[in-house]
């Protein structure tokens, strides 16, 4: 095999064997990912109750350290100075394996601290490159599908590694060591088989390497900013409930985990298929308004003693739900200048995670005393989200990215 570190153009790419694409290798990055980070979180609760005897509180603080390095992604910019995107991708990749495969080796607060902001240090910066990548190398008329298949992707990889720790984890007695150096060493071999085996691919459309923060994007960055804060809710005190109040193992975690992933696997490139032909919009109000009753009824497995499954079914279905995010990623596409794809992904990632860096901590503190409460609020994020998706135009374009783009000279920042 012969290794190419030139760049080579994007419309010479189709001279490559088929698995050295540049769409290929988004899947090849885009399966290696969750093996470690999925493999992470299914252990992580029940990892820091026994190691570390974790509360609400403690919970909360980790997340708040883990999504540190999310608000801090604008730094992506300046990386890309020095290093080009697609590597800067791949190294964060390897460093998200390396942190993961670690982890069990720092039994304590502040070790978990420590070795949670490393691997999220390569989980932010991988998942900042690897959007900005996707948006410029997949055309806009196949990202909706392409980006589906891909979601599905990374869902079957997660699926791989839950089938095998609910199969394995009892049976075999595996110890939190052993499963994070699986999964995270087997990120980061793919991590060094991506940083040899491909070209640096050129896109068409050279990119901004500065700040900018444009006026038309707008709605954009609002809905980004209430995806994150939303999401945290669900990333932090979803699964830790189902630790907490109803006693489940890592086989059960897991178990949940891969009935998401499987679902997942069916409904992305549904949903892909959905917005192409439909839009944006649409799919986002549902997104939006399924969310609403999701956390509601959250509250109300606190509030009115709904049981566990109906709890697990939630989780499901929540789960679902969120896969409809890559709408978003296609809506930024259609009204982006071509140059700002890449700035543009490290703001709108630093946006996304403003409210992270303190709201699980914050939220933490609420659990322990109104656990209801918590997706109460949730809920009332899901509904101004909606409100904000009915701005979506139904043909978004550059000087018609919100409805109310027809009733004013469209801004040029």
């Amino acid at each position: 095999m012969t290794l190419r570190f030139s760049p080579l153009r994007l419309d010479a790419a189709g001279t490559l064997p088929l698995w050295r694409r540049p769409v290929s290798l988004l899947f090849v990055m885009a399966f290696a990912m969750p093996v470690a980070f999925a493999t992470w979180s299914a252990l992580l609760n029940n990892f820091v109750i026994e190691a570390a005897g974790f509360t609400g509180v403690e919970i909360g603080w980790l997340h708040t350290v883990r999504e540190v390095p999310g608000f801090l992604a604008i730094g992506v910019i300046a990386l890309i100075l020095f290093m080009r995107e697609q590597v800067l991708g791949v190294v964060s990749l390897l460093l998200l394996g390396a942190a993961t495969a670690v982890t069990a080796w720092f039994p304590s607060l502040g070790g978990i601290l420590t070795i949670t902001m490393l691997s999220s240090i390569g989980f932010h910066y991988y998942e900042t490159v690897n959007q900005s990548l996707q948006l410029q190398w997949i055309a806009k008329d196949k990202a909706p599908q392409t980006l589906g298949w891909l979601m599905a992707a990374g869902s079957a990889a997660a699926l791989l590694a839950y089938g095998l720790l609910v199969v394995t984890w009892k049976t075999f007695d595996l110890s939190y060591n052993f499963v994070y150096l699986a999964s995270g060493g087997f990120t980061a071999v793919v991590a060094l088989f991506c940083l040899l085996a491909y070209p640096q691919f050129e896109a068409p459309n050279p990119q901004v390497k500065r700040l900018i923060l444009r006026r038309r994007y707008w709605l954009y960055y609002l809905l980004q900013f209430m995806s994150g804060a939303r999401r945290q809710i669900f990333t932090v005190f979803a699964a830790f409930m189902m630790v907490e109040r109803f006693g489940f193992e890592v086989n059960e975690v897991t178990a949940l985990f891969l009935i998401n992933f499987l679902a997942n696997m069916a409904f992305a490139p549904l949903m892909g298929k959905a917005v192409a032909r439909w839009g944006e919009r649409p799919a986002l109000v549902f997104e939006y308004a399924g969310l609403i009753c999701v956390f509601l009824a959250y509250g109300g497995i606190y509030y009115l003693g709904w049981g566990v499954v109906l709890a697990a079914t939630l989780y499901v279905i929540d789960h679902m739900f969120f896969a409809l995010a890559f709408a978003l990623k296609t809506y930024f596409q259609k009204i982006a200048d071509p140059g700002d794809i890449a700035p543009t992904a490290a703001v709108a990632f630093t946006i996304n995670h403003i409210a992270a860096v303190f709201l699980p901590a914050a939220l933490g503190y609420l659990w322990v005393t109104s656990p209801g409460g918590v997706f109460l609020l949730a809920a009332g994020m899901a509904a101004t989200s909606l409100v904000l998706a009915l701005m979506i135009p139904r043909h978004p374009s550059p000087g018609n990215e919100t409805v109310f783009a027809r009733l004013a000279p469209a801004a040029a920042e």
